[in-house]
């Protein structure tokens, strides 16, 4: 079985994230870097899954040198190797643009089974998963709780408005992770050493037979980011019984907040 997991790296969800002086980006000198957490849902299932029936677990990305850091990280998880595209044309892809150059890499690649996270939590997106299995042609699956494989198919268990959906697909195709599928192993000391030898290959744009000008005008672009607005305090009612506290609660969100 030949697992391929696509993972990205992201600002730690506990650090302190600001906003750069152009406005449209963040400062990233004190930001510590990490796998997206649900693409760490990915690489562990991958994992198994290779535990379970044999193969190899491949690590995709694209992103800059220090993305590096994070496929080590799957590395020392557990996973047998990397490859990093890595092109100055690729820093501004929006999330079509990325599934086209993952796409790409990946016809160069063998594949039974592509894993993904449902979406990376720094551009909340959800569309590079799905697109990279339509660019593929192949199936896909989003929002997987449980997954089984059989004998050249896989079914899967995932979350819908009201319960749990249960898909069967032929190999290959694509899944994305949610929560609760697994429960990602930390990297091993061991694992951590063996990282450093396992084999990470860094690809071009050229190299995977794409041309950086087709990526000069992405579809979307960040043009602005903002804080969120300042909450203001909280507001005590104050009255002598709770039928009193009940109507001022009712008059102050009908006639200030106007929610009701």
């Amino acid at each position: 079985m030949e697992i391929v997991v696509l993972l990205k790296q992201v600002p730690s969800t506990e650090s302190l994230v600001t906003i750069a002086e152009d406005g449209a980006t963040i400062k990233t000198e004190d930001v510590n870097w990490i796998i997206s957490p649900y693409d760490e849902f990915a690489v562990e299932e991958a994992l198994r899954i290779r535990e379970a029936v044999g193969g190899s677990v491949t690590i995709l990305s694209v992103g800059p040198d220090k993305a590096t850091e994070a496929i080590r990280t799957a590395l020392a998880m557990g996973a047998d190797k990397g490859v990093l595209v890595n092109d100055p044309a690729a820093v501004e892809c929006d999330g079509l643009g990325t599934a086209r150059i993952l796409a790409a890499a990946l016809k160069q690649m063998p594949y039974d089974l592509v894993i993904a996270g449902q979406r990376a939590v720094d551009d909340e997106n959800f569309q590079v998963g799905p697109a990279v299995a339509e660019f593929l042609d192949i199936p896909c699956i989003t929002l997987v709780i449980k997954e089984e494989m059989g004998d050249g198919v896989i079914r899967c268990h995932r979350t819908m408005e009201g319960g749990t959906a249960v898909l069967e697909a032929p190999l290959p195709m694509l899944f994305t992770t949610q929560r609760g599928l697994n429960e990602p192993r930390y990297a091993s000391l061991p694992g951590v050493m063996k990282a450093k030898r396992k084999p990470l290959e860094n690809k071009t744009l050229a190299d995977i037979g794409l041309a950086a000008a087709d990526f000069s005008q992405p579809l979307v672009r960040v043009t602005a980011l903002k804080p969120p607005p300042q909450r203001s305090g909280g507001r005590m009612i104050e009255a002598d019984d709770a039928q009193t506290k009940a109507a001022e609660l009712v008059k102050l969100l009908h006639e200030e907040a106007k929610v009701i």
